[in-house]
């Protein structure tokens, strides 16, 4: 299948699971979600895999286990190509339109050990600062989960506390709903921006031992 583009009915499919996140929607629409979600997003990320590798379509389904929140489909597709454990590239579609990041998402105790041990460092670190600046400038946003206040063992005035704050880090580009998600040439533009954070995950690939 060649990707033409997000259709129109993937944004409202999403509008309509926000307001109606149930079985008897999803089961009445779910050829919807096949034909203008699904299949489109395996089509995008297919296209990209002679460069980045194969990626994982998510499962629409959330899991509520362990949530307060028992809604039971996600409100966005999203698909993952991994280069580490939960490293790699990341573009997703839902009601706000699409996102494209790359990073890392979560990380093991003894990661984010060596993560923070190379931004500490007086090279590793401002290499990275030197990444993301380079990123922001190309407009990209950084993002990520993060701690309130200096993780153990670091200095509140560390001059890369900002960083050391993060138990998650990433970047990302919203495209929202602007029309290139309907078309063909969405293919390249993703392309262009994991290209582009190639560096950014490289080095978050080899400073946690991904």
């Amino acid at each position: 299948m060649t990707f033409e583009g997000f259709p129109e009915a993937a944004l409202d499919f999403y509008d309509d699971l926000e307001i109606d996140n149930s079985k008897s929607f999803w089961e009445d629409h779910k050829e919807i979600y096949r034909t203008a979600v699904a299949e489109p997003m395996r089509a995008l990320t297919d296209a990209l895999a002679d460069e980045f590798g194969p990626a994982k379509i998510f499962r629409p389904h959330r899991d509520v286990r362990f949530s307060k929140d028992k809604t039971p489909y996600k409100t966005h597709q999203g698909a993952f190509v991994a280069v580490g454990p939960a490293t790699g590239y990341y573009v997703q579609i839902g009601a706000p339109g699409v996102r494209v990041g790359a990073g890392f998402y979560e990380a093991s105790p003894a990661r984010l050990t060596e993560l923070r041990r190379a931004i500490d460092h007086d090279m590793h670190g401002p290499e990275l600062e030197r990444l993301l600046d380079g990123l922001t400038a190309g407009g990209f946003e950084v993002g990520g989960d993060r701690l309130k206040t200096a993780p153990r063992g670091y200095p509140i005035d560390h001059p890369r506390i900002a960083l050391l704050r993060h138990r998650s880090l990433s970047v990302s580009r919203d495209y929202g709903f602007d029309g290139i998600i309907h078309s063909p040439d969405l293919v390249e533009r993703v392309r262009r921006d994991w290209r582009a954070a190639v560096p950014f995950v490289d080095w978050v690939a080899l400073r946690t031992g991904a």
